[in-house]
């Protein structure tokens, strides 16, 4: 009886352990931002698997796994000529995530790069299409404009396109020197009509005020010593002799006789 035990052992356990160590391969755990794409005999079932533990048969069964987080895309610095001829390279940054995990996997061979593709080729042909001046004052505007046709471009492969932000604009040198040129030409126009603004408005107040004082003579030789004032503090070297405005005036009748 032990020796019939014994050979039933020696013949079932390797195969127990064999079956053993197959559970166990087959087994695998999907985490929580982590779907499992299980292709059953070359046929992809329904529905992903996952989270949690997932059984696999291998090698009846392959899984691909898919992650659901929001990836960040860098896309390389691109060579863009604006509408008004001027070149530049542009970089961006899109921020992406998978919505259905089974069309990514059989909707494109690699959606991750595939994506990267078609940000690249929006950025280059729709900034190809403004204006300097409209690249660097609608940022926001173009953004929202590239998300969108990257987002219609990437929906069939069940791939959301949530943010596009451009990173950065390299200028040449040649425009950067004539945008220097042009910003320091607008303020030094702005300085002038400043100045010029303060010059009429002091010639009006010197006018009302010309015209307030020639209604009363007092006025003005009140004025006229207030100025002595000022003169004799300022310059203490310097002698001042009063002359009485009706002298001046009998001079005038004089010299109308």
């Amino acid at each position: 009886m032990d020796t019939l035990l014994a050979s039933s052992f020696g013949c079932f356990g390797p195969i127990a352990i064999f079956l053993i160590i197959y559970l166990f391969a087959c087994l695998k755990v999907v985490n929580e931002y982590e779907r499992l794409v299980v292709f059953t005999l070359g046929k992809v079932e329904d529905k992903p698997k996952g989270p949690g533990l997932c059984f696999v048969w291998r090698p009846f069964q392959t899984a691909i796994t898919v992650s659901l987080r929001t990836t960040v895309l860098e896309v390389p610095s691109q060579d863009v000529i604006t509408r008004d001829n001027v070149s530049l390279k542009v970089s961006a940054v899109v921020y992406s995530r998978v919505l259905d995990p089974k069309q990514a996997i059989i909707g494109v061979e690699n959606y991750y790069y595939a994506t990267s593709q078609i940000a690249q080729t929006t950025l280059r042909s729709i900034l190809g299409e403004v204006s300097l001046d409209e690249l660097l004052a609608d940022r926001e505007k173009l953004s929202a404009r590239l998300r969108e046709i990257i987002d219609r471009s990437t929906e069939p492969w069940g791939v959301e396109v949530s943010s596009v932000e451009l990173k950065s604009v390299d200028l040449p040198e040649q425009i950067q020197r004539a945008m220097g040129k042009q910003a320091e030409a607008e303020r030094e126009k702005r300085a002038k009509i400043i100045a010029a603004e303060g010059e009429l408005m002091a010639s009006q107040q010197l006018l009302e005020a010309a015209n307030k004082i020639s209604q009363n003579p007092t006025a003005i030789q009140m004025r006229y010593l207030q100025t002595l004032t000022e003169i004799a503090v300022e310059k203490n070297s310097t002698i001042v002799f009063p002359l009485p405005m009706e002298i001046m005036k009998a001079f005038e009748k004089l010299t109308e006789k």
